[in-house]
Parts: C-alpha cells; sequence; structure tokens
C-alpha cells in the first residue's frame, strides 16, 4: 500500500483534484482540519461487540444491545454537529428490559434534557446530532419516534401531607389527613404513569378490660419500574393514573373505652387512587360479650368473653390486608391480642394454670416496607392485657397492654400514622391513626 501526504493546496477552481488510487491512504498535517469528508448518513455496526452493560457509544458507530440479562444505559458522546449513533434490540428484548439512551451532561435528546428509553420488542433508533436547541434527534427507527423521557409531575394539599423526594429520582406524596394528590401532568412512557401505594385503615382501640385492638387494613403495591423494596403483601403494578386530582381519605383510630367491661372501638377506613384498607378491629369486652370486631384486622378476645376473636382481611381482598385476633384465656385474666397486617394476634395465656396468672398476648406483627426510602413497619396489633402482664404492641405501631396487679407502665395508644392497635386494660389504648403513601418516578 502507498502512501502520499499532501501539505499545502491552496484552491482548485473548476476541476477535480484526486489524491492517491486505489489502496492510498490519505493523511492530514497534524493539527490540520477537514471539510467534505464527514460521513454521508451512516454507521459502521460493531457486529463483533454485543453490548451487555452500560458503555459509551462513540460517534459513527452503531451497536448490536442485548438487554435478556438486564436493563442498561448507553451513553452517547459529547455531541459535535454531524455526530450519529445507532442502535438495535439483539435479541428483541427491549419491550421486557428497556435499554436507555442518555446524552452527555446537560445536551438534550428531541429537545428534552433527560434519557431516552427504547422499549419496543426489536425497536433500532439513529440519533444524529444536530445542535444545542434540540440536541440529538432521532432520524430513523422501526417502531415509534423516541425522545427523552419525561415524567409524572404531581403536587398534594391538605393540612401536613407532603410531597418529598426520596432515592434520588422518586416522590413521596405523604397524606396524614384528608387531601388531594393532584397529577398535574403525566410522562411520554406509559411505563412511567403508573405509582405506587400503601394505604393503612386506622387502628381499633382495645376494650376497656383485658382485649388487645386490631390493626388497621395494610394494602400496598408497587410499579415494575420502582427499586425500593416493598413488603411480602405487596401486588404488582402499581397503579396507573391520568392528570386529574385524586381525593385523599386517612382513617382515624377507634377512640380509647374506659376501665371496665366495655368493648373497644373499630378504626376508620383510609382510601385514595380508588384502593380502600379498612379500619381495625375493636378488642371485645368481658364477660361473655358479644365477639371482638372484624376489620382490616381483627380485633382480640377478652378475658372470659365467649365471643370469639375477630376476623382480619374483612371485607376481603387479594392480598390479604390483615390477620385475625387472639382468643381470651378462660379463668386466668388474660386477653387475647389485636391480628396484624403480618401475624395474627396472639392469644392470651395462664402460665401456671390458675387464676389470677394471666398474660396477655402480644400483638400480631405489622409490614414493612421501604416504600418512603427507609425500613418502617406498619399496622402492628394491640397487645392484650393481663393480670400478671400485658402483651407487647405488634412491630408496626400496636399499643402494649397493661398487667392489672399494679406492675408494669398503663396500656398504650397505636401509634399515629401508622395504623397501629390500641393495648388492652382500662382505660384501653386508643388506635392509631392510618395514613397514605404514593411514589413515583419524577426525573
Amino acid at each position: 500500500m502507498s502512501k502520499i501526504e499532501v501539505d499545502t493546496i491552496d484552491k482548485q477552481s473548476g476541476s477535480t483534484l484526486t489524491l492517491g488510487g486505489s489502496g492510498t491512504a490519505v493523511t492530514l498535517a497534524s493539527g490540520a482540519t477537514q471539510t467534505g469528508f464527514g460521513r454521508t448518513g451512516t454507521v459502521d455496526w460493531q457486529t463483533g461487540s454485543i453490548k451487555t452493560s452500560t458503555f459509551t457509544a462513540a460517534s459513527g458507530e452503531g451497536y448490536f444491545c442485548n438487554t435478556a440479562g438486564g436493563v442498561f444505559t448507553v451513553n452517547l458522546p459529547a455531541g459535535s454537529a454531524g455526530a450519529i449513533i445507532s442502535i438495535s434490540d439483539y435479541t428483541r428484548t427491549f419491550q421486557t428490559n428497556n435499554l436507555a439512551v442518555s446524552p452527555n451532561g446537560s445536551e438534550k435528546i428531541g429537545g428534552v434534557a433527560g434519557n431516552a428509553s427504547l422499549s419496543v420488542e426489536g425497536q433500532s433508533a439513529t440519533f444524529v446530532y444536530v445542535d444545542g436547541t434540540e440536541g440529538w434527534i432521532n432520524i430513523q427507527e422501526t417502531s415509534n419516534s423516541v425522545t427523552a423521557n419525561t415524567f409524572i409531575c404531581a403536587s398534594v394539599s391538605g393540612t401536613g401531607n407532603t410531597l418529598t423526594t426520596v432515592d434520588t429520582n422518586f416522590k413521596l406524596a405523604k397524606f396524614t389527613g384528608p387531601g388531594t394528590f393532584t397529577v398535574n401532568s403525566i410522562g411520554n412512557s406509559p411505563s412511567f404513569n403508573a405509582v405506587s401505594y400503601a394505604i393503612v385503615g386506622g387502628g381499633g382501640s382495645a376494650a376497656g378490660y383485658y382485649a388487645g385492638g386490631g390493626a388497621g387494613g395494610f394494602r400496598e403495591s408497587k410499579t415494575s419500574y420502582d427499586t425500593y423494596t416493598a413488603s411480602p403483601l405487596a401486588a404488582s403494578g402499581g397503579v396507573a393514573v391520568t392528570a386529574q386530582g385524586y381525593p385523599i381519605a386517612v382513617g382515624a383510630g377507634g377512640a380509647a373505652a374506659p376501665d371496665g367491661t366495655t368493648n373497644g372501638n373499630a378504626g376508620n377506613v383510609a382510601s385514595g387512587l380508588s384502593i380502600t384498607s379498612a379500619g381495625g378491629g375493636f378488642g371485645s369486652g368481658v364477660p361473655c360479650g358479644p365477639a371482638a370486631g372484624s376489620g382490616g384486622s381483627g380485633g382480640g378476645e377478652g378475658y372470659e368473653n365467649a365471643g370469639g376473636a375477630g376476623a382480619g382481611n374483612t371485607p376481603p381482598v387479594s392480598p390479604p390486608q390483615g390477620n385475625p385476633g387472639g382468643t381470651g384465656s378462660t379463668g386466668t385474666g388474660a386477653g387475647g391480642a389485636g391480628g396484624g397486617a403480618t401475624a395474627v394476634g396472639a392469644n392470651g395465656l395462664s402460665p401456671s394454670g390458675s387464676s389470677p396468672s394471666g398474660a396477655g398476648g402480644a400483638g400480631g406483627a405489622g409490614a414493612t416496607t421501604n416504600i418512603i426510602g427507609s425500613p418502617t413497619a406498619y399496622a402492628g396489633g394491640g397487645g392484650g392485657g393481663g393480670v400478671a402482664s400485658g402483651g407487647a404492641g405488634g412491630a408496626g405501631g400496636g399499643g402494649a397492654g397493661q398487667a392489672s396487679n399494679g406492675t408494669g407502665a398503663p396500656a398504650q395508644t397505636g401509634a399515629a400514622n401508622t395504623g397501629g392497635g390500641g393495648g388492652a386494660r382500662g382505660p384501653s389504648g386508643s388506635g392509631g391513626s392510618g395514613v397514605v403513601l404514593i411514589r413515583y418516578k419524577f426525573q
């Protein structure tokens, strides 16, 4: 192969200048610039290097991307006029594991400063950098137009309700009282127009004697694109939203019951996004009274109360929103605990087999989710009361029960905005108020 070097060409007018011949390499001197030698709108496909993880593309190259093993990102180079990149779905899996295309710094794709998403089976796209106004423009693809993703924009109203950023790219709307979740606009990708939620009803209060209150119903659903660790009870998919206002109701906990044989009070429902979580069931009084209240989770049965414990998951939903309460112990002064989101309330116990030695049951455990950006438990059952000892409150805001022999602390209330059930013995612990949590991607 021969080689010629051209140091200076002043001007050629009306004629053709031919440099070298077939197989000849033309080299510009160091520091020289060129015009008229740009690309013609095609790329060199890198067939010997199938991409399976995040990489930075080079102008003039095309890449086959295999997302069968999971999502990853193509980082575009710094834009210069005429730069060109092509991408193709190697394994026809973009619809399952999307491929992100990320511009350099604050540069744009289709006029939007943000990532684009290739999410259609078999999709391919070619991007050309035009200028700082529109950035990279998709000039050819096999399915639909590709621009940078936009996302949900929302606001909240109501006293004490908040909208905060969590886990960098997500917003969390937290409702501790009534209000409205308003979707001002949705994004341009259907997969990102769903929200995750956790909705917890108000907890029931304990009886004015020995039975613990049931936790409020716990319901959660997580979107397919979100990354937080959900509770074991979470459904998949979240809820698709549109640009409108969604009214939110947050249930109060059941009011405390006075000392004596009176029943507790049921918690109130919480709702939002057309999802409702039931209030917790009340703990039952003694003797021989009616059954404890059913609800999101059931209330506990009182000492010598033949009525039975309250049922959980009432009304029934799937996954279930709670569990039954525990039963009382006849003759030994021990009440059953309220049920929790993930566990049945424990039964009242008689350790020595003779009265008065009863130990109240422990409240059923609640559910732990990272929806707010850190692990937090909700919907724990209230502990039962006993002559010798009160039962512990269930993890997730359940109040502890009280011993009636004068030892230990008074009955505890369910924690606010957890849906925890109240602890037993008069005066009983009230139920904790509920909460509504909505999480979505905003960038």
